[in-house]
């Protein structure tokens, strides 16, 4: 038989090496990369809060989307500062030319924001509303665009202390007002994403590493072909794809698991714990029943009976005859190791024998009936049905040990299994087994299948997980 040998397996334990530190590396990098995936998907829907938490973020990565502020919100938050800067000159007021202009754009650039709504755009439908529940709410009007008509004028702004105003506007609708943007699009149509030029690099990295890991796999195992590596090694292949990019976790996992940084195990197990459980009960089942039919149909069409009768020659592996060697061996136990400790018994039953043919005769009764010989016959049998066991496990050892005497024991044998496929092959005994054997099966069927959906298979999986965890050694610290 052909031995197929490793070097050492895909996910088998290594101890320290540079193989498990190579595993270890190339697992901290696939996290690294699954980080920055997963940075950049949420950085939209995040925006936000790095725009108020952490600017210098937005600053960098606005440029990978193609991220710019909006003109029109970037034009009206500019006058807001104009108007600011002008009140904070000497002697300005809120009656002055340049004031009354800058409120004046203010208000038409307002009823322009609120009908256009530059915020549609980016998405930031909640912070659109947001700044116009706000204003409405300061204002106390019903609708938001007489909230910003009447917080721009200078009647509103003097009689409502204008540095308090302003610093209601510039805290709490500025922000709101900042946090927009426009987004370019590239020449199909698409929101510019150059996240790609920073996964380039990790996406040729992986696809080197996957081409040169399933190419020494191919070498390291017998038998085994490139292609049919690179099969095995699948999930890989999404490390450098360049869509699908949440799909990293696979192998990201996998690779965690492989280089022992991280046991999975507990997780996975309570995750598939009902639908394994199920799937088992069901698959079970359907083993059950398939090797039943299968039987049945083989007993039916006479398949069965013909294998028994007329062996094929079959494939041999190692030119042994198992089951002449299987006969041969319990053979052995029987003659050296059973018939000496049940020689008693042996014994009890050749005296049983021995004393029912006897009384059976007229001598033994004429015995038993002289004086002083009452005993005989029973001393007689005993002594008899001793001689006979010890004689037979006597004979039976010598005979094995003895060349000759196994060249017998071969050919009694060999004439018992003619004798038995001869019987055997009346056709109205095969018709009576058949009949038999079939009954049997589909009792099986019925009694042992149909009782075992009565069984919790959540209950046989978590016996079968006890014992598991009785064998298994301890382990990595599972994560919870």
């Amino acid at each position: 038989m052909q031995t197929i040998k490793t070097a050492n397996p895909e996910g088998s334990p290594n101890n320290g090496g540079p193989i498990n530190w190579y595993k270890k590396f190339m697992a901290i990098v696939a996290v690294i990369n699954l980080l920055l995936v997963g940075f950049d998907s949420s950085y939209i829907p995040l925006r936000d809060i790095y725009f108020h938490q952490i600017p210098p973020v937005v600053v960098t990565y606005d440029k990978i989307k193609g991220i710019e502020p909006h003109p029109e919100t970037e034009n009206y938050l500019e006058t807001v500062n104009q108007l600011t800067r002008q009140l904070q000159q000497p002697n300005s007021s809120l009656e002055t030319p340049q004031v009354e202009d800058l409120l004046e754009s203010l208000r038409y650039e307002s009823e322009g924001m609120l009908n256009e709504n530059p915020f549609m755009a980016a998405g930031k439908f909640g912070t659109f509303a947001k700044i116009q529940r706000r204003m409405r709410q300061h204002l106390g009007t019903e609708y938001a665009s007489d909230a910003f008509q009447t917080f721009w004028t200078s009647s509103y702004l003097i009689t409502h202390n204008s540095n308090q105003e302003l610093n209601f506007f510039q805290s709490k609708i500025t922000p709101l007002i900042a946090s927009n943007y426009s987004r370019s699009v590239d020449e199909i149509g698409q929101f510019t994403d150059d996240f790609w030029r920073i996964d380039i690099f990790f996406m040729c990295f992986f696809g080197l590493e996957f081409l040169l890991r399933t190419f020494f796999m191919h070498r390291r195992i017998t038998g085994l072909r490139w292609i049919d590596a690179m099969l095995r090694r699948w999930y890989d292949v999404l490390l450098f794809l360049p869509f699908w990019r949440g799909l990293r976790v696979i192998p990201v996992a996998v690779r965690l698991q492989q280089s022992h940084l991280v046991n999975f195990d507990r997780i996975l197990v309570q995750m598939t714990h009902e639908p394994a459980a199920k799937l088992a009960d069901r698959l079970s089942r359907f083993v059950m029943v398939r090797f039943i039919n299968q039987a049945q149909d083989s007993i039916r069409e006479g398949t069965a009976a013909q294998s028994l009768l007329n062996p094929q020659p079959a494939i041999d592996l190692n030119n042994v005859n198992e089951i002449e060697v299987i006969t041969d061996r319990l053979l052995e136990l029987t003659i050296y190791k059973v018939l000496p400790q049940i020689k008693p018994e042996l014994e009890a039953v050749l005296h049983h024998s021995i004393e029912s043919a006897f009384k059976e005769s007229g001598i033994y009764q004429s015995l038993k009936a002289l004086p002083g010989l009452g005993n005989l016959p029973r001393d007689f049998t005993e002594q008899m049905a001793s001689n006979l066991a010890q004689t037979t496990v006597t004979v039976l050892e010598t005979s094995y040990a003895d060349v000759e005497g196994r060249v017998l024991f071969e050919r009694l044998s060999k004439e018992f299994n003619q004798a038995f496929r001869k019987a055997l092959g009346d056709h109205q005994t095969q018709e009576e087994i058949q009949i038999l054997l079939t009954d049997f099966l589909e009792e099986l069927k019925l009694n042992y299948v149909v009782k075992s959906t009565h069984s919790d298979p959540e209950a046989t999986l978590a016996e079968i997980e006890n014992l598991y965890q009785l064998e298994e050694p301890p382990s990595l610290p599972s994560v919870q």
